[in-house]
């Protein structure tokens, strides 16, 4: 299976939307933008079919994601409008920096600005985000990770925008990695807990190729059980908020007991404590606000 996190980002691209999800994106906000009308302000005015240059630059300084999705835009949206990268997904931009140009027909520019600017600006935002995280756990190596806290049809995007920043990619879905969380442990007894999860990973691995095995645990007793799982069924274990105390305990356990599982800590990560977290000597930090509370960057475009 194939290393989301060791491809360049324009390989991680077109494996990420391969399945037709950007098509099906595009589609949708064409339809809910011009339905089966079109655009009736533009074709009532003259002069509409003049070439136009519209030229997309960041209003503020951030992280550049989502170029790499206007070529499927125009040609979703049946234009023959061209547009010229200025930048590339992942660059650092500063205020008032050009990112790019569309060039053709001034009713096909103004038929995809907006949809453009959405996705630019929600990308770039997630990737601006992801950027400030990964500078604030700095110098600490714990790689910064998204979750499944993204928009519906989005998810494959936010990923990228996610890498764009300097983020991991986690799991893209329920289909290609196992994750037993809190709720679907809740039934086990305590004194159970590493036999089952046994039983349940090997039935797992035997479906077929995985991404990784994580179980997620809420208390150091937990895991204290869950690092004596045979050694080569686990990859990872979760964290769930815990605090810097126990998240010190935690890296001390695995080290003694299972030195070659991964620790992932999650839950009321923010700026101001990731550096701590990453500190304590966890591999992984996820953190759903990467995408479910980012802020879209201010991108505009101006015909000229």
């Amino acid at each position: 299976m194939d290393d989301l996190n060791a491809m360049s980002l324009p390989d991680l691209f077109v494996l990420l939307t391969k399945d037709g999800s950007l098509e099906r994106l595009l589609q949708a906000a064409r339809a809910e933008d011009l339905a089966d009308v079109g655009d009736v302000t533009t074709r009532s005015m003259t002069g509409m079919d003049r070439p136009a240059e519209g030229v997309v630059s960041a209003r503020e300084a951030g992280v550049v994601a989502g170029l790499a999705v206007a070529p499927a835009l125009v040609k979703a949206f049946e234009t023959a409008l061209l547009f010229e990268p200025a930048a590339h997904d992942g660059d650092e931009c500063r205020a008032r920096q050009v990112l790019g140009r569309l060039r053709g027909p001034l009713a096909e520019v103004l038929v995809v600005e907006r949809t453009l600017l959405n996705i630019l600006g929600r990308l770039s935002g997630i990737a601006t985000l992801t950027r400030r995280f990964v500078e604030a756990a700095a110098p600490a190596k714990a790689a910064i990770c998204e979750t499944r806290k993204t928009t519906p049809g989005m998810r494959h995007l936010e990923k990228y925008a996610v890498r764009c920043g300097g983020g991991t990619v986690h799991r893209l879905g329920l289909y290609d990695a196992v994750l037993y969380k809190d709720n679907h442990l809740a039934h086990i007894p305590p004194e159970r807990l590493d036999r089952v999860l046994e039983e349940s990973i090997r039935a797992a691995r035997a479906g077929g190729a995985l991404r990784f095995v994580e179980v997620e645990v809420d208390t150091l007793q937990q895991l204290e059980r869950v690092l004596t799982i045979e050694h080569g069924l686990l990859d990872m274990v979760l964290l769930d908020n815990m605090s810097i105390e126990e998240l010190h305990k935690a890296v001390v356990m695995r080290d003694t007991e299972a030195p070659d599982v991964l620790l992932e800590a999650s839950g009321g990560v923010t700026l101001e404590n990731v550096r701590s977290i990453a500190e304590a000597g966890v591999d992984r930090i996820s953190i759903g606000a990467l995408t479910h509370a980012a802020r879209s960057l201010d991108i505009a475009l101006e015909v000229m």
